[in-house]
């Protein structure tokens, strides 16, 4: 365990940060990522509407998720939006999600007519609360999308059981875990669609781009149909796709050494006051880590989150505030309550999380990060004036 060490100039006071170059880049510089460009360029397919690089991440991605039927799209966003509309969800209906979540997610379930419900979170990890949809149901719910968030995950089995009780679909939201295993399944393979996002932030990135993955036929062909109206109306390129390949190959190795990586800074930081990372419950869950979530209390580390964040950041920290809790700053008549709000006005408050270009580094590359929090938490009250 790492001893926050004392510094009387932390980066945010005038001192020297501890990663002068700030932050690791991101996407990293990868060889096979390059030849597969150079492949594309050689034979052509960059140019193609439809192409082989395309339909080969589509059978890698079933392949990898399960042999499910997959569909590649423009964006994750507007996959989630693919997926209400592939199930039928439009005006008058509603949809459940976590009071938490992406912004993005609630926008989708307007753009079809449909109503959204927040339901509860979890209080260890913030995300949405298995136990507690059961409340947030009613008699125009017609589906539930279940978001995977900053390291923390769903009990998709719950989910789905209580989903199937009340004849309602589910969309699985993996676009922050790829690769991860929930109750011993790969996200995004629990449910009646699964969606992969593909931005350049994102575990596998593209600049933009999603996926959507179902193991039902009829679905899948609803799918294809809203996609295609004389052409793709929203494609993932045939560069896409080909930077895409050699990542997926490529992104158990990754999320393994993430997984070593958190599992290193959460011990580093377990004796800080204030800072708790979110915890799965699952003794088969294995989380992958687009953003490592904590739940941040300023009155334990004796500092507020925006000066927290900001003196991370001087340090040359990839840390950030969470979303904004999905009723913030809404009329009361663009959602449904679904359940009680005071976890999600903890998570709304208090989430903070760090990107994960780190996560991919070194040894002291995370007891860096160990090592600022430590300075911020000692110089907290100089911080405070």
């Amino acid at each position: 365990m790492l001893t926050p060490i004392p510094d009387s100039t932390p980066a945010l006071l005038g001192g020297r940060p501890v990663r002068p170059h700030g932050p690791p880049e991101w996407p990293v510089e990868d060889a096979d990522v390059l030849r597969s460009l150079q492949a594309a360029y050689r034979d052509g397919s960059w140019g193609r509407y439809h192409g082989p690089n395309g339909e080969r991440l589509e059978q890698q991605l079933s392949a990898y998720h399960g042999d499910l039927s997959v569909t590649t799209c423009g964006s994750g966003t507007y996959a989630v939006e693919l997926a209400l509309r592939a199930l039928k969800i439009g005006p008058g209906d509603e949809v459940v999600l976590a009071g938490y979540d992406y912004e993005g997610n609630f926008l989708s379930v307007h753009a079809v007519g449909a109503t959204p419900v927040l339901a509860g979170i979890d209080a260890d990890n913030w995300n949405l609360n298995a136990a507690a949809l059961e409340a947030a149901i009613g008699p125009k719910t017609r589906a539930v999308i279940a978001s995977h968030l900053h390291g923390g995950l769903v009990p998709m089995r719950e989910v789905m059981e209580t989903a199937a009780r009340h004849g309602l679909r589910v969309i699985e939201d993996a676009a922050q875990a790829p690769g991860a295993v929930v109750q011993g399944r790969t996200t995004g393979t629990c449910d009646d669609i699964g969606v992969l996002s593909f931005g350049g932030s994102k575990l596998l990135s593209a600049g933009r781009g999603g996926a959507l993955m179902s193991p039902h036929a009829d679905i899948h062909q609803r799918l294809r149909v809203l996609l295609f109206r004389g052409n793709i109306v929203c494609p993932l390129s045939e560069l896409q796709a080909a930077v895409l390949l050699p990542q997926l190959e490529k992104l158990d190795a990754r999320n393994a050494r993430r997984a070593v990586n958190v599992a290193r800074l959460v011990t580093l930081l377990r004796d800080v006051p204030g800072l708790r990372p979110f915890v799965n419950r699952g003794v088969e869950d294995r989380a992958s880590y687009y953003k490592v979530g904590f739940q941040f209390d300023a009155a334990g580390f004796g500092l507020a989150r925006e000066r927290f964040v900001a003196a991370l950041c001087a340090e040359g920290m990839a840390f950030s505030e969470g979303f904004r809790g999905l009723h913030v700053g809404r009329s009361a008549s663009r959602y449904r309550r679904g359940g009680d709000r005071t976890e999600v006005e903890k998570a709304h408050h208090g989430t903070v999380v760090l990107h994960h270009p780190v996560l991919l580094g070194s040894d002291s590359d995370i007891e860096e990060i160990a090592l600022a929090v430590g300075r911020i938490y000692a110089n907290a009250e100089k911080l405070r004036r």
